[in-house]
């Protein structure tokens, strides 16, 4: 796991996602992660569905934010859960020990730790920066990444208004993945803003 962690937008134009969702995955995305927390049951299974074949196409992981059920039923690679959501140990008991399961972790080591003891496959920090989709505290300091790098033995994940020039310093830190959604989706070239993103793990 490193490089560009993709994740969806709100999108309920499905044809304009996937055709976002293509060019990106053509150009290097490390891992692919759905999340349309408006869509209802109906809009949700088809847009991962569909989403779930192009990530076969280009030999991506994809994972669903929060949907277990969903994430099985389609056989997906791996759920993402926040705070709020299952826990990782509920989540691991469910999918069993081959799928991914990924773990929002905030600004806080001892959520990190206990996502990696509750069998987590990574561990997401932030928000670092303001985000245009998401709204939370920025309030996760950079050196959390090297505090990380040396307390958990999973990759590490940063989030939050991602940008290819502000995630320099956190890759730089050790991250060994960027997590992006407006900077690709909301991109005037969306292959422009992957390989920049790519450049910073050095592809």
């Amino acid at each position: 796991m490193r490089g560009l962690y993709l994740v969806t937008p709100n999108w309920d134009d499905t044809d304009k996602l996937l055709e976002v969702s293509e060019l990106a995955l053509r150009a290097g995305v490390a891992l692919l992660q759905y999340r349309h927390k408006s869509a209802d049951a109906g809009q949700r299974r088809a847009q991962a569905a569909a989403l779930l074949a192009l990530a076969r196409k280009y030999q991506v992981p994809f994972i669903i934010n929060d949907f277990v059920d969903l994430c099985e039923a389609l056989d997906a690679d791996g759920v993402h859960v926040g705070g709020t959501d299952a826990s990782v140990a509920q989540v691991r008991a469910q999918l069993g020990r081959d799928k991914i399961v990924g773990a929002s972790c905030y600004g806080d080591m001892a959520l990190a730790h206990a996502a990696q003891k509750d069998g987590a496959s990574y561990v997401a920090f932030g928000g670092f920066y303001p985000s245009l989709v998401k709204k939370y505290a920025v309030t996760t300091a950079p050196d959390i990444v090297l505090q990380a790098k040396r307390e958990i033995a999973l990759p590490c994940v940063v989030i939050g208004g991602m940008t290819p020039h502000n995630a320099a310093p956190l890759a730089a830190r050790g991250a060994d993945m960027v997590a992006a959604i407006s900077s690709v989706y909301q991109a005037d070239d969306p292959v422009v803003a992957v390989r920049q993103f790519n450049h910073l793990f050095g592809a």
